[in-house]
């Protein structure tokens, strides 16, 4: 389950699918990598080839980050089995 989002954009468009806020060209994969946080438990469910799933450092230690396109990602964190602060 996806607790909290840092991001309004992407907040609206997993909410209602209205693609202000976020690039419209990302929407397709966004809805897919979206769809797997909800239902993930742990940042290991996220671990697919073409996501790049990776732990980050410095300020954002503790987050994670998958990869939408180019230098885009989806940044989010674990509390319990629930993804939060995505962004």
């Amino acid at each position: 389950m996806i607790k909290r989002f840092r991001h309004k954009g992407l907040q609206r468009y997993f909410e209602t699918e209205n693609v202000e806020g976020i690039i419209p060209a990302h929407a397709g994969k966004l809805k897919l990598i979206l769809a797997m946080l909800k239902n993930s438990r742990i940042p290991e469910d996220m671990r697919k080839p073409n996501l790049k799933l990776h732990q980050l450092r410095g300020h954002f230690e503790g987050f994670c980050a998958v990869s939408v396109s180019g230098n885009w990602r989806i940044v989010f964190r674990f509390d319990g089995q629930d993804a939060t602060d995505v962004e």
